[in-house]
């Protein structure tokens, strides 16, 4: 093994790798101001369609003329243009780094579509606001939950997931977007994942629900017990376990790793792919269509259960 590659893993080790991490005031966690639920001034019509296109991806707070660049791709890229659901990571709102610019709210705008967008608590108040997760919709958000992840990161960082209900024809589907913690064990990092299925359990058992995201799953064992986790919540995904979603160079060294995620319940992939062509982020965005289910019976049309 060259020095040069020895040296990028050492570096990559320490990026990774879990740290200690300090307790943290949780009071804030129901922050109303750390959701935000919106739609484009001109919204194109929602279509009932018999396919869906769903997308996830981490755009690591992309601003500028490469936001502009990631909205055009969505817009006319062969693979992830024409998405009816988004469900993007690291967008931030209000921060220095990007200029102070509400991207989701932007996105939205460009595309003519609905988005709710949520993040977690700042470690300290008075703290710069944390960058995000967001749902882009074609169709209207209704039961918009933020929900703040358990188990703090370095220095009592915080991670947050974002859910949110569509109609389709009739047909409910609930959607998911996280952010998972890089740096905290592999049981932790189920925790976290459990704890959006948590907030599915609310809902009617047979209502298809999507969970996609940045589950960041590079440990040694993240991947099988994520795959155990959702398969045994009657999930499936139409992409391998050994399908790369990310790649980070370091001192010249490429390390790939599979951190991204889209689960289905109650929908079934008609065709999926990685758009490694698209290099903005050190992510690549993934996609998947979907057969959108037939309508349920008028009895089964309540939209949530209190359990």
């Amino acid at each position: 093994m060259s020095l040069q590659v020895t040296l990028a893993l050492i570096l990559l080790g320490a990026i990774l790798a879990p740290a200690p991490v300090l307790r943290v005031n949780n009071e804030r966690d129901d922050d109303a101001t750390l959701l935000e639920v919106g739609h484009a001034a001109n919204t194109a019509p929602s279509k009932n369609v018999p396919v869906l296109k769903i997308i996830s991806y981490n755009i690591r707070w992309r601003s500028g003329d490469q936001l502009q660049e990631i909205i055009q791709l969505f817009k006319t890229d062969t693979e992830i243009g024409g998405g009816a659901i988004i469900g993007l990571q690291e967008v931030d709102r209000n921060k220095k780094r990007t200029a102070n610019a509400n991207t989701a709210k932007l996105i939205a705008e460009h595309l003519g579509k609905h988005y709710a967008w949520a993040a977690p608590p700042t470690t300290k108040t008075g703290d710069e606001e944390e960058t995000g997760v967001a749902i882009i919709s074609s169709y209207p958000l209704t039961e918009v939950h933020r929900i703040v992840l358990p188990h703090p990161g370095p220095d009592g960082r915080r991670r947050v997931a974002v859910g949110a209900t569509v109609k389709i024809d009739r047909t409910p589907i609930r959607v998911y977007s996280i952010h998972a913690e890089t740096r905290i064990s592999v049981t932790k990092k189920m925790d976290q994942l459990n704890s959006v299925l948590q907030d599915l359990s609310r809902y009617p058992a047979d209502m298809p629900a999507i969970v996609l995201g940045d589950f960041n799953t590079w440990q040694p064992g993240s991947l099988e017990n994520t795959t155990k986790l959702f398969l045994k919540r009657n999930f499936a995904t139409p992409f391998p376990n050994d399908r790369e979603t990310f790649l980070r160079r370091i001192l010249g060294v490429p390390f790939s790793l599979k951190l991204d995620w889209i689960w289905l319940r109650g929908l079934r992939a008609t065709a999926h792919g990685i758009d490694e062509k698209i290099c903005i982020s050190d992510h690549w965005p993934l996609w998947t269509t979907v057969g959108i289910p037939a309508p349920a019976s008028a009895e089964r049309q309540v939209e949530l259960v209190l359990k």
